[in-house]
């Protein structure tokens, strides 16, 4: 099997290309490689990638439209598509919108418009993210939720993913299954992810900043469930059906929120060092909790997240020290 992945250099990309490539199925990786972070951690995780002859890269712009043509003439036997390529971060979205708008909305028309055309393809799986459900305050966020309150352009620009995506699933009877995730943590993180910051402010000798005078829950998961999940879901295509379009959402979560200070605590302990406290307020965008409610993951998929904090964050210091080094301070 011939699968395409966008954003193979990102955090879930390369975890789920090379998932992949462990199982025999054949890559095709795209990344632009954007510098909105760490352009050499995405190096390092398109080395460990191109170490399988069953992988190839392409570096390339999603909202390109005639890259994105050449490339799919190119790879015309790609029967699976996991599209992971976005532009990330709730609070970046206030700094940069106009990213967010091409890449996350133009990038996955341009997407879904040209592999609508590849003539094996039978299933075309997306990112979406918890953010969809913006205000609303009723826990676990369920499926079923109504997600017409975004509170970040970010949000915003998921949903309109998922709308996008059932038009297309409509209009061309093309299987796409949208995944809400929720907190994705682990090794290979992004250095803008919390975990991520912390590890290296506590290191350095430095005040964590923790929002909301730490009053937080999150759902936080574990990279390898989040995984498990994308793969589950990949392997099952909705049958089109009559008068329906083979267009779902599914929620890819812990299903179990947890205390941010506990989280805090959880790293200190792995760490072996206190972190000094910056509390400040809610950030705008943010939300005070998120919680998965993963009944439709389960019954469809058989999916059951295995990771909890205490098991995953130890994971994520070990990986951290290996490779930064463990008294890095400019990280």
């Amino acid at each position: 099997m011939t699968v395409l992945v966008t954003g193979a250099a990102g955090f879930i990309g390369f975890h789920t290309a090379r998932e992949l490539l462990k199982r025999g199925d054949k890559v095709i990786g795209i990344d632009n490689l954007n510098d909105y972070y760490d352009v050499s951690l995405k190096q390092a995780r398109l080395d460990v990638l191109g170490g399988d002859d069953g992988f190839r890269f392409e570096c390339l712009d999603i909202a390109d439209r005639t890259a994105v043509e050449d490339l799919i003439a190119k790879y015309g036997d790609i029967t699976r598509v996991i599209h992971l390529a976005s532009q990330a971060g709730v609070r970046h979205s206030l700094i940069d919108p106009y990213a967010y708008t091409r890449s996350n909305i133009e990038g996955h028309l341009v997407l879904m418009e040209t592999c609508r055309r590849l003539a094996r393809l039978d299933h075309f799986v997306y990112a979406s993210s918890s953010s969809v459900y913006g205000g609303n305050t009723k826990m676990p966020f369920s499926i079923q939720d109504p997600v017409d309150t975004p509170l970040s352009l970010y949000a915003a620009t998921k949903r309109s993913m998922e709308l996008m995506a059932h038009s297309y699933a409509h209009i061309y009877a093309m299987p796409l299954t949208g995944l809400r995730f929720f907190t994705v943590y682990g090794p290979w993180g992004r250095p803008d992810m919390a975990a991520m910051i912390f590890i290296r402010k506590i290191l350095a000798d430095e005040p964590i900043p923790v929002f909301n005078n730490g009053d937080m829950r999150r759902d936080f998961t574990y990279i390898d469930d989040i995984v498990a999940g994308v793969l589950a879901v990949l392997g099952k295509p909705l049958v089109p059906e009559a008068g329906l379009a083979p267009a779902r959402v599914y929620n890819i979560g812990n299903n179990h929120s947890e205390p941010l200070m506990r989280y805090i605590s959880v790293l200190e302990e792995a760490l072996g060092k206190k972190a000094e406290i910056d509390f400040q307020p809610m950030q705008v965008g943010d939300v005070p909790e998120t919680t998965a409610d993963i009944t439709e993951t389960q019954r469809d998929f058989g999916f059951e997240p295995k990771t909890s904090i205490d098991e995953g964050l130890p994971r994520l210091v070990a990986w951290y020290r290996d490779y930064y080094g463990a008294n890095t301070k400019d990280r």
